[in-house]
């Protein structure tokens, strides 16, 4: 049996992520994950990328917004901005979308703590950012994610390849938003439909893996694994893949120890690894 065993949520790209025992799935992905997002001067996304030091940056969910904690400094974000209505244009890899600056006191702070010029967005809710429609339907949209609202991993995936480590890595490198337990090692890859609690999840597109994954999430440390490992035997058309993305359809809630029930499975080559 297939068993949720690790949601999180990530409301700011790219800094720390949140593990919840529930999570609202709404038309972008879960509830407030990946809502909000730093951007350079150019209105270009930061990740961890080029800044392994977000990693360290931890978020909270209040009642009433989130709060961010940086090496014993920390500021509230408000759910939605208050009194600024400036909207830009922002760029996620090829995509460019509509988003609004959160304030000008949350960018001096982002910029003061990571020591370069950037501004603090969030997505509203009239913007509707379109997922890649080579591989999911027209109509389905995502947040300020890299593609599509979730990234599924088993937890077998995780520990056959802590297996081949000298050094075990947690989950978190690969931050996804779905983790579950039963099934084979790479059980997700070819998953097509699944369905949680009422709710349909459609397996659209492998992750392909970049350098995020060799960051220690809890120092900020860069090291060569799990990519040089993982290029061995998950590499293909010189790209390395881990996880499954999917799309979905409907709102509802899941929560860890909902069971996941395989409705279709993924034929295609591309999904082979």
């Amino acid at each position: 049996m297939l068993q949720i065993s690790g949601l999180f949520i990530y409301p700011i790209k790219s800094l720390a992520g949140i593990s919840v025992k529930s999570a609202l799935v709404t038309p972008t992905g879960f509830e407030y994950d990946r809502r909000w997002m730093l951007v350079d001067e150019s209105f270009k996304f930061i990740s961890q990328r080029e800044m392994s030091n977000l990693a360290l940056m931890e978020v909270a969910i209040l009642s009433n917004g989130l709060l961010v904690t940086f090496l014993n400094k920390n500021i509230h974000i408000p759910f939605q901005p208050i009194n600024n209505q400036k909207f830009i244009k922002v760029t996620i890899w090829d995509d460019t979308c509509e988003a609004q600056i959160v304030g000008v006191e949350f960018d001096t702070w982002f910029s003061e703590c990571l020591k370069i010029k950037c501004h603090l967005v969030y997505m509203p809710d009239h913007c509707k950012r379109q997922v890649d429609e080579r591989y999911a339907k027209p109509g389905i949209i995502t947040s300020f994610s890299d593609a599509y609202p979730f990234l599924l991993i088993g937890q077998s995936s995780l520990d056959e390849l802590n297996s081949r480590l000298e050094v075990p890595i947690a989950m978190n490198r690969f931050r996804p938003n779905i983790v579950f337990t039963g099934g084979q090692n790479y059980e997700e890859d070819t998953i097509a439909h699944m369905n949680v609690n009422g709710l349909d999840f459609f397996g659209v597109k492998l992750c392909a893996r970049c350098n995020v994954i060799t960051i220690d999430q809890a120092s900020a440390t860069i090291s060569k694994e799990p990519l040089k490992t993982l290029a061995g035997y998950r590499q293909k058309n010189n790209k390395i893949y881990f996880g499954q993305n999917l799309t979905h359809i409907g709102d509802g809630c899941i929560s860890i120890g909902d069971k996941i029930t395989i409705l279709a499975r993924n034929t295609e080559e591309r999904f082979i690894v």
